[in-house]
Order: C-alpha cells, then sequence, then structure tokens
C-alpha cells in the first residue's frame, strides 16, 4: 500500500488523482499507525516551509520521517516535501527535517538566460538532466519535460547525492536520490506520461 502524508500542504489531490490514473491502491493519512503499514510514501507539498514544518512538529511527522528513513522503506519527496528533508530552508527562516544534509535556497533576484529576464517563481515546463541512472527513472525519455513550480530549490551539502539538475538562470538541483529517499523539485503529478511513469516505477522500486 502506498500512503500519501497529509499534512495539509497542498498538492495531495492531484498525486491521488495520478495514482488513481496508474490503478495504484493508495491512502491519505496523516496517522502514523497508518503510515508505518504502508510499503511506499509520498511526501508531497506546495506552500511555505515554516507553516508546513509547525504542522509536522505538531503531529510529530517530523519524527516520524526520520524513523520512516532509518527502516530503509521508500520515501519520494515532490517540491515543497523535497524542501523540506534537508536541514534548513532559506524560505521563513526555518530548520527543517535533516534527512538530508543542506539547505533550500531562494532563486537569486535578478534571473537572465539568453538576455531575457527570467521570472521568479520558476513556473511551467522544464527538462531535467540526469546525472546517473535510478530505477525510479527507468523508461523516462531524455528529452522528457516535467512542470515546476517554484522560488526555492534544494542544495545538497554532498554532491554526491544530486541525481538530476535543471537549468533556470543557474543550474539548480532538481532531483535528488539518497538510499531510500528520491525527491524531486518538480510535480510528477502534473507532469503527463513522464510523470506517471516515474510514480509507477516508485510503486515498483525496492531499495537494495
Amino acid at each position: 500500500m502506498i500512503a500519501i502524508i497529509n499534512y495539509n500542504a497542498g498538492n495531495i489531490t492531484s498525486v491521488a488523482r495520478a495514482l488513481q490514473n496508474i490503478g495504484q491502491d493508495f491512502i491519505v493519512t496523516d496517522d502514523t499507525r497508518k503510515l508505518d503499514a504502508a510499503s511506499h510514501v509520498i511526501f508531497p507539498g506546495v506552500g511555505a516551509a515554516g507553516e508546513a514544518m509547525a504542522y509536522l512538529r505538531e503531529k510529530k511527522l517530523d519524527e516520524w520521517l526520520k524513523r520512516w528513513f532509518a527502516t530503509g522503506k521508500p520515501l519520494m519527496g515532490i517540491c515543497l516535501g523535497t524542501q523540506i528533508i534537508l536541514d534548513y530552508s532559506e524560505e521563513n527562516d526555518t530548520g527543517c527535517i535533516g534527512l538530508v544534509a543542506g539547505a533550500t535556497k531562494r532563486f537569486p533576484e535578478k534571473l537572465s538566460s539568453d538576455g531575457q529576464t527570467l521570472k521568479i517563481p520558476h513556473m511551467g515546463w522544464n527538462s531535467v538532466r540526469l546525472l546517473c541512472s535510478h530505477p525510479v527513472f527507468e523508461n523516462i525519455p531524455p528529452e522528457a519535460e516535467f512542470y515546476f513550480v517554484h522560488s526555492y530549490y534544494p542544495s545538497p551539502a554532498d554532491t554526491g547525492v544530486i541525481l538530476g539538475t535543471t537549468d533556470y538562470g543557474i543550474t539548480f538541483c532538481s532531483v535528488l536520490a539518497k538510499n531510500n529517499i528520491v525527491a524531486m523539485q518538480f510535480h510528477p503529478e502534473k507532469s503527463g506520461r513522464p510523470g506517471l511513469q516515474i510514480l509507477k516505477n516508485f510503486c515498483a522500486w525496492r531499495p537494495s
């Protein structure tokens, strides 16, 4: 059973619909006993880091995520759920969960590409350059594009956990992977067939 962590951080409905689309059974819950019974956990999110971490701490889900990570069972982070698995976020000057060493940073104020000023947030379709292979990205064509909406991006301390990068004025980490975690800044649930394939791959993933 796949569990989606419900922590009042948006986009849960779209993740649930995507799982329905691929015929995957799932639950949406903040009950740690139900989460414990899952085989895979998805940690999505849209919103502000400070508010999200306050809710996670209130429900003790931050500590639960640390325990889940230690079990070696698969965990997927999406957007805000990727940003707050790091140690710290510049958004709201927020201490975060710390599953992966590093910080979430805001895009610089003046971003440009080919002489054109880029808007913040980074919103729309963009590509991901994979730096190495990973089971969750099997059968994803190199030219695939994914849907992004964000003003902040993950910056891991160890570049060895960066699985994929994306260019938007700067080159930033758009996918990271560490042991049983795979986490992405983009929204697979809003990224058409490539995104659904990523979700299928994750649901079948058994980290070694």
